[in-house]
């Protein structure tokens, strides 16, 4: 018996499909309290702003469950690797990153992101260098974070 090929799916956008303009969003993805618990638990950030519900009743004058800004960005990451960048993601090799508003708990945010800068490495044969700009958008409709990532990323015929 044949064994046909099967499909994988999921797989990443190599750099030569991304022209600049090219436009997407990802899918949606709610904060919840528990994420709050354990980005501060996993990474140390023990700040009363994150994990001090009686100074954010009294004392703060941010009112709500706000997340912290990484872990707001961390979130905008992990949905675009699993929307673009599965086997083609090689690098991420820097950012600008501005936050520009509060994310809290029960918000839902997605990513929506424009190429804006695309070429071939110099150095690195079969890789592209793209830059995009990323806005973290809340369920409301408002940019809470915005940041421009230049990435290194598999091509189409990079057998490496």
């Amino acid at each position: 018996m044949t064994q046909t090929a099967i499909e994988t799916v999921g797989l990443g956008i190599c750099w030569e499909d991304l022209p600049v303009g090219r436009r997407f969003q990802t899918i949606g993805r709610t904060i919840f309290e528990a994420d709050i618990v354990n980005f501060t638990n996993c990474t140390g950030m023990q700040e009363v702003l994150f994990t001090n519900l009686e100074f954010l009743a009294t004392q703060s004058a941010i009112k709500g469950r706000v997340a912290p800004g990484a872990l707001v960005f961390t979130f905008a990451e992990g949905l675009l690797v699993q929307a673009t960048m599965q086997h083609t993601g090689f690098a991420f090799l820097g950012m600008e990153f501005n936050i520009l508003g509060l994310v809290v708990v029960g918000d839902t945010i997605h990513v929506e992101c424009e190429v804006i800068e695309c070429r071939p490495s110099a150095s690195r044969p079969g890789l592209g260098l793209v830059r995009t700009r990323n806005k973290v958008v809340n369920q409301k409709g408002v940019v809470v974070q915005e940041y421009t990532p230049l990435r290194l990323v598999k091509g189409r015929d990079h057998h490496g």
